[in-house]
């Protein structure tokens, strides 16, 4: 017999891309959602079908206080701008542990390929060594570790990996601060991979709707799972610009320019910028290729959620206000997921 709080979730970082894809895509699945605000001017408020409770990721009374009653605790909290990881990052996953293992809840992690270094490439699969080069790295590593952990004491964990974000409510991405500007018409492109070498990218939509169909089949899921997402695999790192330049040219007709992104001003200003300096540390993962195999989460779902490219670009380029207004030429929408 099924637990009373089955369809009660609570999400960390639900102001953010991923946080708030999955708190909507799980209210509209039917789930109770709450989300944990800080500055909230009341203790709790109905938005947009969620109730969101002032608190904060940092305060261990905060997150336990939310999640009781709830049988999923969705960890999609991380410092901005990629700043304070050694000092934020693993306190914030303790308190998440803490709560999920008094709920035993299944906590729901967005993974980073951060956790691999040059060994594990250019495919990577969820069993691939994660010897990572970098400092978030090693934090990363660290804090699946403790959720493994975790997984032996009461709590279920389900990590679901996969490339860089891009969609109509993803403004802290590659996409939407380094290919293109939000809020301005698209005249260019910027590339920052180097030539020929081929990069994933995920639609978040498609990724929040994983880890929904994921937790629909959470009790038959090992205590700790980890799947990889293939997304969107842009083989010689040109063609999600291709797709930017052909959905502006269809509502503009103009196609905007294709230019290199200009690591040498980041490495300039990167003395002075702290954020750069964090940017310019994950420049690897532009330099060589790194893909993702999802066979075990076809094997789970049958297939993954994969909405066109074409379509999938449009839809955030209209986020990012950066198509000019209606046309009569609108992408069709989206039929049945593919793998």
């Amino acid at each position: 017999m099924e637990s009373a709080n089955q369809n009660i979730a609570l999400v960390l970082g639900a102001t953010g891309g991923i946080g708030g894809e999955v708190a909507r895509q799980l209210r509209d699945a039917g789930w109770q959602v709450r989300a944990l605000k800080r500055g909230l001017a009341q203790e709790q408020e109905l938005r947009d079908g969620l109730v969101w409770l002032r608190g904060d990721a940092m305060n261990p009374a905060d997150v336990l206080n939310a999640a009781q009653g709830c049988c999923v605790i969705v960890h999609a909290v991380n410092p901005p701008g990629y700043l304070r990881w050694a000092e934020l990052v693993l306190p914030m996953l303790d308190n998440t542990v803490a709560a999920a293992i008094a709920q035993r809840a299944t906590i729901v992690l967005p993974g980073t390929v951060y956790n691999y270094g040059p060994d594990a490439f250019p495919l990577l699969a969820e069993t691939s060594p994660q010897q990572p080069v970098t400092r978030k790295g090693a934090i990363r590593v660290e804090l699946e570790r403790r959720l493994e952990t975790a997984s032996r004491q009461g709590a279920r964990v389900i990590v679901v990996r996969a490339g860089d974000f891009f969609g109509p409510q993803v403004g802290n991405s590659w996409f939407a601060q380094g290919l293109v500007k939000p809020g301005r018409s698209v005249s260019a492109v910027s590339l920052p991979g180097d030539r020929g070498v081929g990069h994933q990218w995920s639609y978040l939509p498609d990724v929040a709707r994983t880890m929904v169909a994921l937790l629909d089949r959470r009790a038959a899921l090992p205590p700790f799972a980890a799947f990889h997402m293939a997304g969107h695999w842009d083989a010689d790192g040109t063609q999600m610009a291709a797709a930017i330049r052909r959905v502006v040219q269809r509502r503009s007709g103009k196609q905007p320019k294709v230019r290199a992104f200009p690591w040498w001003l980041v490495r300039l200003a990167a003395p002075f910028v702290p954020t750069l300096r964090e940017l310019l540390e994950m420049r690897y993962l532009w330099r060589q290729p790194v893909a993702m195999d999802n066979t075990r989460l076809k094997a789970v779902l049958g297939q993954e959620p994969h909405t066109p490219l074409d379509e999938a670009v449009q839809a955030t380029l209209e986020g990012l206000a950066c198509l000019p207004g209606p046309t009569a030429q609108v992408l069709p929408p989206a039929g049945a997921a593919r793998a």
